[in-house]
């Protein structure tokens, strides 16, 4: 290894470099070693130890290297045996972390140490393993679907030229099987050798036209000793191709038995294999569709305000700051808030609700959404790959590109798969060969192997359907931030729901209040004061329940889950739960029949005096109660996990129908209350992702509701927009149908292969007669992918 460099993280002084060079210095073999803190960067020579352990050692030491995503598309993969051919020359460079390719978006993605390697490096890797990539920035994501589209047209035209060249070919050899007159026509005519000639001529036209693209792949491949799916059609078409090419030229060398032409096999192969690859590209394409409408909410140009007056110009160019007009209809471009004018939005791309959203001075305005009658006028406060719409795109590239579980059995076959299957071509050739069968007899057997065999459907049957999953969900305002939550999410057993805010509308009103010891607005006017400095629910709907000016409160302190304490107009107020108020040594009357109505009480007391009590009721969310139907009707377990008193979270839980509720958890409680659930069977846990953290991480399946701007998309494994329950039951269901789908694809292409290569082989020939024609095995083969994307695609109506 020569001189290696790393960018460090955490160097802030002198004493941080000589600690860091100290660290590398630790590791055997690391010698002449240099951090330059002007830079934060570390070089050193390690002729004899791995870059990892080096960067094991900083991190240690509290200086991590720092580690870079960068990701490419990928031209040139033909199957699943592709993939771990690209992903093992990637993953081989030192300093890469993790490679990871998506056979069905083409793309690859890569964590790797900053400064040990870059992108033309990765880019080498991938040349030199028979592939062409080209890194991805954020203006090349628009150009996905064109380059799709470009891919589909491209091998449209092939397969028409193809088709149009192989027609012929194919109408003189095989239409005296069809009728009979016609063979005696052709012998009368222009005879068998004159036939031939013309047969060779234009399957030499298609081979070398719009065939040579499997050859240019296929042979380099194969000479690498990593043959792929070209190979297997490379070297299928050229085994035909040649063998009558001698019948024809040199038919001497033949036995009189086996002086026979199959160019129509080589050249309908090349036709039924390009036209299943183009109805594949077109298929992929429509799969890739979620994503490309997101990218195209973002409107290209705006009006930017310019002095006095405005200009249009690219969204590119507009920064933090900016005042942006929007007309009537438009969309917004980037995300900010209203400084002036009013109108009426629609948030449906965000949220899924139909109804358009008022906007006025102050309020908020997301990338993407639309702009209804009203003119408005706004200022940018995030741009770019800032925005959540931005965020959104990311997210759901990131879940299509992720690899499940599953998918780890398919890429330790599809690796051997392709050798295999021209190892048992050989074998096919050789034993009918030694039964004593013709050579031409033995030679279309062995090329039905190479033919037939399909590790492109194998490949192709997880990530088509994370895809097109993925983006269906993006569609109803679900977003899988990975791709792995898919598998976990259709395993789960028991789905726990919190209650403020995700099963209720989280806007409690006060309904009952009793005063002992004060006038009740007195009282009220105490309370709303000492709640006023908090943010929770209970707290804003005692605020709205007074009316009038209210004193200043000091000394405030909540406690999180229990209640507030401060102090107003000279007394000190404790209001909370019976808890609380209890550890402070205050008595407190008996149980109401409030808590028994669903409703959450709140206990008061002034200067250490017990002084009233008050009860807010929320209300339930409509489409709640369906949800937990529509999930218990799946056999999912339903629980709630709320800090409401027993008696009133049994009351919704009666309500809702749900099987196990836990109440008085404080939120730090939360996580424990996920794990008490999960020795019951895996726990998707549906909370607002921000105050319950603890619990979206403990669960098997975090998944985290909000509303517009309000959603923190980091924040869990799957993100429901709008706060609609109802998408929490549509999430698992749709988890469901894609790994359904999954294993629908790969039974499908595991059983093809199993099923077909040994009748191609001609198995049970003895038994049948059965002796599968190359031809036939090339339109199974097309076929066998475009069964499986065509199955995904099943799932844009789920």
């Amino acid at each position: 290894m020569g001189e290696m460099r790393l960018s460090l993280e955490g160097l802030s002084c002198a004493g941080c470099v000589r600690r860091a060079e100290a660290a590398i210095e630790s590791v055997a073999g690391a010698e002449d070693v240099r951090v330059n803190l002007a830079n934060a960067e570390a070089s050193f020579a390690a002729p004899g130890s791995k870059l990892e352990d080096v960067a094991d050692a900083l991190g240690k030491a509290g200086y991590p290297a720092r580690t870079q995503k960068a990701e490419f598309t990928i031209e040139g993969m033909t199957c699943a045996s592709c993939v771990a051919r690209v992903e093992d020359a990637v993953n081989s460079l030192e300093g890469v972390r993790e490679a990871q390719v998506n056979f069905a978006s083409e793309r690859l993605s890569v964590s790797f140490l900053a400064g040990a390697v870059d992108a033309s490096d990765i880019i080498a890797a991938v040349q030199d393993a028979g592939y062409t990539a080209r890194a991805v920035g954020d203006g090349q994501r628009e150009s996905a679907g064109a380059r799709r589209a470009g891919e589909a047209a491209r091998l449209r035209r092939d397969a028409l030229i193809a088709g149009a060249l192989a027609l012929p070919v194919f109408i003189m050899e095989m239409g005296g099987h069809l009728v009979p007159a016609f063979h005696h026509f052709i012998m009368g005519t222009i005879g068998q050798q004159t036939s031939w000639l013309i047969q060779f001529a234009l399957t030499t036209l298609v081979l070398a036209w719009p065939g040579r693209q499997f050859y240019r792949a296929g042979f380099p491949a194969l000479m690498r000793g990593a043959p792929d799916m070209n190979s297997l059609v490379a070297v299928g078409t050229m085994a035909a191709y040649l063998y009558s090419c001698v019948a024809t030229f040199a038919p001497g060398l033949l036995p009189a038995a086996s002086r026979a032409v199959y160019f129509e096999a080589a050249a309908v192969i090349v036709v039924l294999i390009l036209a299943g690859r183009w109805m594949e590209a077109r298929a992929k394409g429509q799969a890739g569709a979620a994503i490309e409408r997101l990218v195209e909410l973002a409107p290209d140009e705006v009006e930017i305000k310019r002095g006095e007056s405005y200009e249009r110009v690219p969204v590119a160019e507009v920064a933090v700051g900016d005042v942006l007009r929007l007309r009537p209809g438009e969309r917004v471009p980037v995300d900010g808030s209203v400084t002036r004018g009013q109108s009426h939005v629609d948030e449906a791309m965000l949220t899924g609700e139909p109804l358009p959203v008022a906007k006025g001075t102050g309020d908020a305005l997301v990338a993407g959404t639309v702009n209804g009658n009203g003119s408005l006028e706004m200022r940018a406060e995030k741009v770019g790959s800032e925005t959540v719409l931005a965020g959104i795109v990311r997210a759901v590239e990131e879940a299509q590109a992720a690899k499940l579980p599953i998918q780890a059995l398919v890429d330790r076959v599809t690796l051997w798969f392709v050798p295999v299957v021209m190892g048992l071509a050989v074998v096919t050739l050789g034993a009918w060969l030694a039964l004593g069968a013709e050579l031409a007899q033995a030679l279309v057997a062995s090329v039905s192997v190479l033919i037939i065999a399909c590790p492109c459907a194998m490949g192709l049957a997880t990530p088509m359907s994370i895809m097109v999953g993925t983006g269906r969900g993006a569609e109803k305002g679900i977003f899988f931030r990975k791709g792995d939550a898919l598998q976990r999410l259709s395993d789960v057993g028991i789905v726990a729901f919190d209650k403020t805010g995700t099963l209720t509308e989280g806007k409690p009103v006060l309904t009952d209040f009793e005063a002992e010891g004060f006038e009740r607005a007195e009282l009220l006017r105490l309370v709303a004061a000492a709640e006023q400095g908090s943010e929770h629910p209970v707290a804003a709907a005692i605020v709205a329940a007074h009316e009038g000016d209210l004193p200043e409160a000091s000394a405030f302190e909540a406690v999180s889950g229990q209640g507030v304490r401060a102090e107003v107009g000279g007394h000190a107020l404790l209001v909370g739960t019976a808890r609380m108020l209890e550890a402070e040594g205050i008595d407190l009357p008996g149980s109401h029949a409030w808590q028994e109505q669903g409703k959450s009480v709140s206990y008061i007391a002034v200067d250490g005096v017990y002084a009233g009590r008050l009860a807010v009721a929320d209300a339930l969310k409509p489409s709640a109660i369906e949800t937990v139907k529509a999930l218990k009707k799946r056999g999912i377990l339903t629980a709630m996990i709320t800090g409401d008193a027993e008696a009133a979270a049994r009351h919704v839980a009666g309500q809702l129908g749900i099987d196990d509720v836990q109440a008085e958890v404080l939120p730090e409680g939360k996580l424990d209350a996920v794990r008490a659930l999960q020795e019951r069977g895996a726990v998707a846990f549906v909370g607002d992702g921000i105050n319950d953290a603890p619990a979206l991480s403990a669960a098997d399946v975090g998944i985290a509701m909000g509303s517009g701007t309000d959603v923190a998309i980091e924040s869990a494994e799957v993100v429901l927009m709008g706060g609609d329950p109802a998408k929490a039951a549509e999430a698992q269901g749709l988890a469901s149908h894609v790994m359904r789908n999954i294993r629908q694809n790969l039974f499908w292409a595991f059983a093809y292969n199993a099923a077909l290569i040994p009748v191609a082989a001609g198995v049970f020939y003895p038994l049948t007669g059965w002796l599968l024609s190359p031809m036939l095995a090339a339109g199974a083969m097309a076929l066998s992918s475009v069964f499986v994307v065509t199955n995904a695609l099943r799932l844009r109506r789920a």
